[in-house]
């Protein structure tokens, strides 16, 4: 497959960052100078023992992670796994998505390539080589298949825990338009962490988000899936600089609160091309640490909040420290 090739070619070149890219500029919104990328946007060089584990095996299993095909800032921490704890984004359903959202780089096409019917069986021997303790399911939306690929979704999860019964598996889902019977197949599926993202605030979805997505739809997504399997943890994730107000995030806030939603986490959006929205602010690290508090002080049960922090952020430490143990109380 020609991505799986670029990923593989890529992963030959030199491991180490490109200095130059550190100096990237993205635009903002009706300014006509190039705003520098600020200090804190800076990741680390990725390293340690279970950071070069993981890297290798994408060569011996010509696996494609999000991890690395998004060059994810935060894969030096989530591979590496504090204390032993690895975590790995996958994408399944193949890289063509039917939806067009302004802030995502991800190809569209209204008929994708089929699905591979082996890709459940052949993600769980890989995860299962991995040595994974955490892993991370994640799909673009496929619209023309007539269960979306919930089936696949699904089937994906069992033949991960039959392999590895070890292994937490969390399922960054899209949202199956609202269809509830789809949602509940997943969440009956065996994992661990229903995760569907909002993505921004109320009054800039349209603007954000492909036009058959909806605020109110993501929000119902999380709470069937709950409703469905009470033990889930459920997850959501915002991105800010997109041109959102206090008032905006807060209102947001008190939504997800009313759905029982378990896990949110914040993240600076970073344009990906000229083609796609413009970055409308650099968030403070402060004013990440100001919305964690918040969320925390309203009771969610954890927040992750900071300018580099994706969806999936050391998304194995945050389960493992506490959530699961609570759980099986």
């Amino acid at each position: 497959m020609p991505r799986l090739e670029a990923l593989r070619n890529r992963l030959a070149e030199e491991d180490n960052i490109d200095k130059s890219k550190e100096n990237v500029v993205i635009k903002t919104k009706g300014s006509k100078k190039s705003l520098p990328k600020p200090a804190w946007l800076k990741a680390e060089v990725p390293r340690g023992e279970n950071y070069t584990r993981l890297r290798d095996t994408v060569r011996s299993l010509k696996l494609a992670t999000v991890c690395e095909e998004a060059r994810c800032p935060n894969i030096g921490e989530c591979w590496g796994g504090e204390k032993g704890t690895a975590t790995a984004t996958i994408m399944i359903m193949g890289d063509t998505c039917t939806r067009g959202c302004s802030f995502c780089s991800v190809k569209t096409s209204r008929t994708p390539p089929p699905l591979d019917p082996m890709e459940p069986i052949n993600t769980a021997k890989a995860i299962a080589s991995w040595g994974l303790d955490y892993v991370v399911l994640t799909s673009v939306d496929r619209d023309e298949l007539p269960d979306q690929g919930a089936s696949h979704f699904a089937n994906t999860v069992r033949e991960i825990k039959r392999e590895s019964p070890h292994v937490l598996v969390e399922c960054l889902t899209p949202d199956f338009r609202g269809e509830r019977e789809l949602i509940s197949q997943v969440a009956k599926s065996g994992l661990d962490v229903f995760a569907h993202n909002l993505e921004t605030v109320e009054r800039l979805q349209r603007r954000v988000r492909d036009h058959r997505a909806g605020y109110r739809q993501s929000i119902d997504v999380l709470q069937t899936a709950k409703q469905t399997n009470p033990k889930l943890i459920t997850k959501t994730s915002l991105m800010l600089g997109l041109g959102e107000t206090e008032e905006d995030i807060s209102l947001t806030l008190s939504h997800l609160r009313d759905a029982d939603i378990d896990v949110v986490t914040f993240g600076q959006y970073l344009r990906p091309t000229r083609r796609h929205m413009t970055v409308q602010k650099y968030v403070d690290p402060e004013e990440f640490r100001a919305w964690q508090k918040r969320a925390e002080d309203m009771g969610f049960r954890y927040v992750a909040s900071g300018p580099l922090v994706r969806s999936s952020y050391r998304a194995g430490e945050l389960f493992l420290k506490g959530m699961l143990e609570e759980r099986k109380k």
